[in-house]
């Protein structure tokens, strides 16, 4: 006998007849099928495969037309080239050839943050080093008429001439050895064939896997004659960043960098990205802790001397809402106004922070502040 209330929707699991929830297969929704709801997540994970040949059945028939993405913005997705392959002599991470981080995977959900030794510290400095050289090569290349794809090509390959794996290459299948992130796109960004235009902004996002640790940084620029209003935007942004590492010190607590970047961004009307965060880092790409870059978050726990992690605000020109074109990792403003990002890979000292992907006396300046000085 069912103990569903009568006139509710019951859970679409085979044999469950409990009365289901508001939550719906993401993949009926997105490809517009008829509605499958479940009572829990376990549930739904439970039916999966049983589920699951319901899409097979619906997508594969000739008849079927996949429904049209509205972009939110100007910008549209251009070819992109095959996965680059990596010498088989160069140490490589568990997903590189499987897609799948297994042991992240394991640890999803956990707040086991690891203390790192003296000798992982050194390991993850050496990474975010090799990081820093990727990325300042990345920034020099910037200019109006070159392609994403041509950066991603000279990144993938001075990579693995220093001797490192590129971390986001086939990391969950991402396809490409950086992330390259163009206007209204957050993050996430598929490097292309699109050459860059006049009045571009581009976040490039690089993270190198090198003698067992990764090191993860990005920065956003400059293409050509960028407006005055965006130029603000990208020193707001990395401001932010500032001001929160700058807080950065054994006791302080995760929830309270968010704090400190919705207070400075707010001033000059930017929002901030609520669906991404900065990460724990090291022998594992992504691990705890969380660090949120909202106000009013939820982040448990504080920092204490060997923790390793990212801070990566994402800060937007209108609202802080996100999409995500069809390719499942293109990540955009859900108004299509522009976005920006920073990021630096820290460690807590007993004393502060040391930024592990600091810039250097070689690095390229920006172009936002160099534009700023002629007016001086």
């Amino acid at each position: 006998m069912s103990d569903a209330k009568e006139g509710f929707v019951i859970c679409s699991t085979d044999g469950c007849d409990k009365e289901a929830s508001l939550m719906q297969c993401p993949t009926c929704v997105k490809f517009k099928l008829p509605p499958a709801r479940f009572c829990t997540q376990d549930c739904f994970k439970k039916n999966w495969k049983t589920h699951k040949v319901v899409h097979d059945i619906v997508t594969k028939s000739a008849n079927f037309v996949p429904p049209q993405y509205d972009y939110t913005g100007r910008l549209r997705p251009h070819y992109v080239t095959p996965m680059r392959l990596v010498p088989k002599e160069i140490p490589r991470p568990e997903y590189a050839v499987t897609g799948k981080p297994l042991s992240e995977m394991k640890n999803r959900g956990k707040n086991n943050i690891h203390i790192h030794t003296e000798e992982e510290i050194k390991g993850v400095r050496e990474a975010c080093q090799l990081g820093r050289k990727m990325l300042d090569l990345a920034h020099r290349m910037i200019r109006v008429g070159i392609t994403t794809e041509e950066i991603d090509k000279a990144v993938h390959e001075a990579t693995i001439k220093a001797g490192a794996y590129p971390s986001p290459l086939n990391y969950h299948n991402f396809p490409k050895s950086c992330c390259t992130s163009v206007n209204e796109v957050i993050c996430h960004g598929i490097p292309d064939t699109r050459p860059l235009e006049d009045g571009d902004i581009v976040n490039v996002d690089i993270t190198v896997y090198y003698k067992g640790y990764h090191g993860d940084l990005n920065e956003t620029f400059c293409v050509g004659n960028v407006d005055e209003k965006y130029k603000k935007l990208i020193q707001s942004t990395y401001n932010s960043l500032e001001l929160a590492m700058d807080e950065v010190k054994p006791g302080a607590m995760f929830r309270d960098f968010g704090k400190l970047i919705s207070k400075y961004v707010k001033k000059s009307g930017f929002s901030v990205v609520r669906s991404y965060c900065g990460h724990g880092i090291g022998s594992l790409f992504h691990c705890a802790p969380n660090i949120p870059h909202y106000n009013n978050n939820k982040a448990v726990g504080e920092c204490k001397p060997g923790m390793i992690f990212t801070i990566e605000p994402m800060i937007n020109e209108g609202c802080w809402q996100d999409g995500t074109w069809p390719d499942d990792w293109t990540s955009v403003t859900k108004d299509g106004r522009r976005s920006a990002q920073f990021e630096h890979t820290i460690v807590v000292t007993e004393t502060g922070f040391e930024s592990l992907t600091a810039r250097t006396v070689d690095s390229p300046p920006f172009r936002w502040i160099v534009d700023s000085e002629k007016k001086e």
